[in-house]
């Protein structure tokens, strides 16, 4: 094999000739992934003031990544995570109520499997927006964790099919983000 510093430079700007591997997926691009202000049809209603905006949801690993956009502030939600989650604050703050640690507007937090935590947004805070990769289930319990319900790519897959089909996109619109 030929080190790779060593091609020619006319060498190194052609494409690849050979097959992808069978069964490989086709790439997934999204344009304005970020631009949080778009238009709310390209949001997904979770509640009153929460919605999602799906960037992947991989039905074949059981993950998806998406936008979290939270309106309000105080107690989101408690739960626990089937799988690492790993998240970056696009805008405002947030922590959780177990937890001494707060994560604002350019930082980075990673969730191991099995936390059980309650996310809370501060008063002072008028939206917030986290980039979430969510592996598996996040499963809702109460103060004592006990299961009251869970989330996963799946039912993310039928919220947004819903919700398209009602603004007009089409529920099919979902399926540009299905991997």
């Amino acid at each position: 094999m030929s080190n790779p510093a060593e091609a020619t430079k006319d060498e190194a700007a052609i494409p690849y000739r050979g097959e992808q591997p069978y069964g490989m997926v086709d790439d997934l691009v999204v344009p304005g992934a970020l631009d949080l202000d778009d238009d709310e049809k390209f949001w997904v209603p979770q509640s009153k003031d929460v919605c999602f905006k799906p960037l992947v949801l991989s039905v074949s690993q059981g993950y998806f990544v998406n936008i979290l956009k939270v309106r309000k502030s105080g107690i989101l939600s408690r739960h626990r995570h089937a799988g690492p989650v790993h998240a970056m604050v696009l805008r405002g703050r947030w922590h959780y109520l177990e937890h001494d640690w707060w994560v604002e507007q350019g930082g980075y937090a990673f969730e191991p499997p099995g936390d059980i935590h309650t996310l809370e947004i501060p008063d002072d805070v008028e939206e917030m927006c986290t980039l979430f990769h969510v592996t598996g289930a996040y499963i809702y319990v109460d103060p004592d964790g006990n299961p009251t319900g869970a989330e996963d790519v799946f039912t993310k897959i039928a919220n947004a099919r819903e919700h398209y089909e009602r603004v007009g996109l089409g529920a099919g619109y979902v399926d540009r983000f299905i991997k």
